[in-house]
């Protein structure tokens, strides 16, 4: 089996890993579990712009293939300085789509760090899966 190695994501994007997740246990801990993922998107962008950080909403991906660009509906939940995807969920039982999604969406946007975020969750930090290509 052959292993790859893949180099350490830089300090900036880390820093920046780091503040998405602090907004996220800040949400978490004034508002808790049971809420639609709408006021949960709303609330995290705002906790962005409170840490200074830039991002887009509900951001479409094409898919390009064979010097061809389709766009189907692939969405992204947050694009957060244009470098880092985080797809926010709000439901009682996690599905494994989900991290096929936040995968396939750091494949076709050429970036390398994601974070999947389920706030409807007792304890955030199992709430929070980080995802790094």
């Amino acid at each position: 089996m052959i292993k790859k190695s893949f180099a350490p994501i830089p300090a900036e994007l880390d820093k920046i890993g780091r503040k998405i997740v602090d907004a996220a246990y800040i949400i978490h801990k004034n508002l808790g579990p049971g809420l639609l993922e709408k006021v949960y998107e709303l609330c995290f962008c705002h906790e962005l712009t409170k840490r200074g950080l830039t991002y887009q909403r509900q951001k479409d991906i094409p898919i390009i293939y064979d010097g061809l660009q389709f766009d189907e509906g692939l969405r992204l939940d947050v694009l957060v300085e244009e470098q880092v995807i985080c797809e926010l969920k709000a439901l009682e039982n996690v599905n494994p789509v989900w991290e096929a999604q936040v995968l396939s969406h750091l494949k076709l946007t050429n970036k390398r760090l994601g974070y999947l975020i389920n706030f409807n969750v007792v304890n955030i930090g199992h709430g929070i899966k980080r995802f790094v290509l």
